[in-house]
């Protein structure tokens, strides 16, 4: 069996990374992960250089906004990402309003195609993370994140965040099994089916079917991510990961 990777998305732990982010690094790395999804990283480089070399987390994964509006954007943000070893850099939102034709899908995949051929002479991977408006809308049977993924370069990955999958009301087991290995990373949050961000809750605590989307993906990267928590966010990231560990067998 493929040996299982955990990671965390630091923006669940935003406000103490932007006041004391090697502590942060610190204690993530004593919580058991040895990987992590990293959060602003142009703008920590440094740091974050320095904290990863500490604690030996090695970052996956990263967000950085924009990257499919303007190449000079998407040329720094790969740059950064190569320099501080990053091999997948994710675009988290594409807005709303390029989702409601076909044309318009279509258009936004040909975008962040644009930005993996300027990735590729890099050795770094593009990806795209999903919220809830890629599914909501029909397309023949299909969501538009499923004809987004048909549109994109063969090793443009995805993203799937099941919390926000399940919320637009698609099936993020069926979704998985659709978009096949195309999803290499899985964002887990929990809670109730809702779009009130203080209702999040760790892994395994909510209306999830935390164990069968695990069981769907067995090769994907297992990213803990809360939006917002009205609790301590440590805890529900060890929580998370506790959890997990745990099902996912």
């Amino acid at each position: 069996m493929t040996k299982r990777l955990y990671s965390v998305q630091l923006y669940t732990l935003r406000n103490s990374l932007t006041t004391d982010l090697p502590g942060t690094l610190e204690q993530v790395a004593a919580m058991g992960f040895e990987n992590v999804e990293l959060w602003r990283f142009e703008q920590h480089r440094d740091e974050y250089r320095h904290a990863l070399a500490e604690t030996r987390l090695r970052p996956l994964s990263a967000h950085a906004d924009g990257l499919v509006y303007t190449d000079a954007d998407a040329d720094a943000a790969v740059r950064a990402a190569a320099g501080l070893g990053i091999s997948t850099l994710i675009e988290p939102r594409i807005d709303a309003g390029r989702w409601t034709t076909r044309a318009d899908i279509e258009a936004a995949a040909a975008d962040l195609n644009a930005v993996a051929r300027i990735a590729r002479d890099q050795g770094v991977t593009i990806g795209y993370h999903n919220h809830d408006h890629e599914v909501r809308q029909d397309f023949g049977g299909r969501t538009g994140l499923e004809v987004f993924a048909e549109a994109l370069d063969e090793d443009v990955v995805l993203e799937l965040d099941i919390f926000w999958a399940e919320v637009g009301g698609a099936s993020a087991v069926e979704l998985i099994s659709r978009l096949g290995a195309r999803v290499r990373f899985l964002h887990l949050k929990d809670g109730p089916y809702t779009t009130t961000l203080l209702e999040q809750q760790p892994v395994g605590q909510g209306a999830m079917p935390v164990a069968d989307i695990l069981k769907a993906a067995p090769d994907a990267v297992r990213i803990v991510e809360l939006d917002d928590y009205a609790g301590d966010p440590f805890e529900a990231v060890q929580q998370s990961l506790r959890h997990l560990v745990e099902v996912d067998r």
